[in-house]
């Protein structure tokens, strides 16, 4: 259901406010250049700091300006169950196609309270859900195991896999088959993911280089692997220079100097040093963006 190159989109901020003219020419701007879905209120998005009703605009405006062109899978996760129904209800009611639900974080339930956690979402919220494994986040790992038991829920349809273990990646689409798409939730992991059988990447790359991400996954959904890997280790530089700070500091820093969007991140997330802010600039001047 959702493959290719699927944005982590960036929330942007001016004066603390969501920029919504920046987020329309964001949205627009990755159509034009092949991205094949969007994902608002993700990790990227800043959703951590999102108030309710910000948090749904954004999924709206995101939605209205797509205008069905693309699937758009909302950020929709929490570490409370009822609060994930609550905020997944909205997001399908608002007319989303999708919902990313992270694994619950701090509270570090066990792999049945895992399973019984996305089955009651699943069950109460009508809609295709991406599981989202980020453990270097949440503290916790969801098992290919418990994956694989979640893969027989209907509206479970994908995961995005960010633990950066390929073993663990390969155990997942080995247990799974054509019940659940494996996307990557690594960029760096994208290309050996597809080729064990992954159908996608839900990137932070694509957020500035969204074209060069989404030739990349079609060439490899296409089998031509030699394209593929060209496109990987061009985009490897630019995969590294993503995280020289805590997302989404680096991509927000990359989209300013490229005149996208406003340098504004909200607290706890404060600029980038000014160190790695040169470094920045010159990684993505060389990638050919400035």
């Amino acid at each position: 259901m959702f493959k290719g190159s699927i944005v982590a989109i960036v929330t942007p901020f001016k004066d603390n406010k969501l920029d919504e003219q920046a987020l329309k020419d964001l949205i627009e701007w990755h159509i034009a250049e092949g991205t094949n879905a969007i994902v608002p209120c993700g990790t990227t998005g800043e959703s951590a700091t999102l108030e309710y009703e910000e948090h749904y605009r954004i999924i709206e405006l995101t939605i209205q300006t797509v205008n069905g062109r693309v699937p758009v899978i909302a950020g929709t996760g929490a570490n409370s169950t009822d609060e994930t129904i609550m905020m997944t209800g909205k997001a399908r009611d608002l007319g989303a196609d999708g919902a990313l639900l992270v694994v619950p974080y701090y509270n570090k339930p066990t792999q049945e309270g895992l399973y019984r956690h996305y089955k009651a979402v699943a069950d109460a919220v009508d809609i295709p859900i991406v599981l989202y494994n980020v453990p270097g986040r949440t503290a916790l790992n969801m098992l290919p195991q418990t994956v694989a038991r979640l893969a027989g829920i209907k509206n479970i349809v994908a995961i995005k896999e960010a633990s950066g273990n390929l073993a663990q990646v390969s155990e997942v689409i080995r247990l799974c088959g054509d019940k659940l798409s494996v996307l990557s939730g690594d960029d760096f992991t994208t290309f050996p993911l597809m080729t064990l059988g992954g159908k996608g990447t839900i990137s932070v790359a694509a957020n500035v280089a969204p074209k060069d991400v989404s030739e990349m996954c079609a060439a490899l959904n296409e089998g031509d692997y030699d394209a593929a890997r060209k496109l990987h280790f061009k985009l490897e530089p630019l995969n590294k220079a993503m995280f020289i700070e805590t997302n989404p500091i680096s991509v927000k820093t990359a989209l300013s100097l490229m005149g996208k969007i406003q340098e504004e991140m909200r607290l706890p997330l404060c600029p980038m040093s000014m160190e790695n802010k040169e470094k920045l600039k010159n990684i993505i001047r060389n990638y050919g963006l400035l």
